[in-house]
């Protein structure tokens, strides 16, 4: 099958929004592993005086996350999709979450500007068409030092990851989600992944972008070797 890209891909999201929720609180430890990688930014106390930008938000599950943890923080939450972040606004959040809606690659163009002290980013660079050019993007609106989180769907490399990652969207999420009218959505989450970089080349590929201290963690659970956090810090000295 052909991935989804740009706007084939957002209209894809906007249909899947009415049920998105319910099929990620179907996935074991999905909402646990976000507040995970969020710790896992290291950023310091509550979050008081920090700016934080959510790339690629969704219906809020990160910016939960990112509440949940940092709840003193200032949040500007953007996603491409208008249907998702419908449903993020529909939801009840308090003072200090901003929702924007615009591709990564359109920050400028919608007014998302730096500098934020943190960048995180959950489930949306397997889906740009560009990540590199997304990385500098994001690479810029921090100053140096700031931090980037990503978490992100990155096999290991191993076969067997590989194949717990078929078994899981081939048995149960493809049939599920064809079932609600959103079948070709989630065959573009199965071929995304198999496709991405693997999580050392996608750790190469944040510390070509300037970035240093880049990790990648893997997380628990079912997922291990299927999902990572990357960590890293902008450079003192930029690209």
């Amino acid at each position: 099958m052909t991935l989804l890209r740009d706007e084939d891909l957002a209209v894809a999201f906007d249909h899947a929004s009415r049920s998105y929720d319910a099929l990620v609180a179907a996935n074991p430890g999905y909402h646990a592993h976000l507040r995970r990688s969020v710790r896992r930014l290291g950023l310091p106390g509550r979050g008081e005086g920090l700016r934080l930008l959510d790339l690629g938000c969704g219906t809020g599950a990160s910016t939960a996350a990112l509440r949940s943890v940092l709840p003193a923080a200032d949040i500007t939450a953007v996603d491409a999709s208008s249907g998702m972040l419908a449903r993020a606004a529909a939801k009840p959040w308090a003072d200090g979450v901003t929702l924007v809606h615009a591709p990564a690659e359109g920050l400028a163009e919608a007014g998302v500007k730096g500098p934020f002290d943190a960048v995180f980013a959950a489930y949306l660079f397997r889906n740009v068409a560009d990540p590199d050019a997304v990385l500098a993007t994001v690479h810029d609106l921090l100053p140096p030092g700031g931090r980037l989180g990503v978490h992100e769907y990155s096999l290991s490399g191993r076969r067997a990851d590989r194949a717990v990652w078929t078994l899981v969207c081939r048995g149960i999420v493809q049939p599920a989600a064809t079932a609600l009218g959103d079948g070709p959505l989630y065959r573009h989450l199965w071929r995304s992944v198999v496709d991405f970089d693997t999580a050392d080349r996608f750790a190469a590929r944040i510390g070509a972008a300037g970035f240093e201290r880049v990790r990648a963690l893997p997380l628990p659970g079912w997922q291990t070797g299927i999902t990572h956090t990357f960590v890293a810090a902008r450079g003192e000295t930029g690209r």
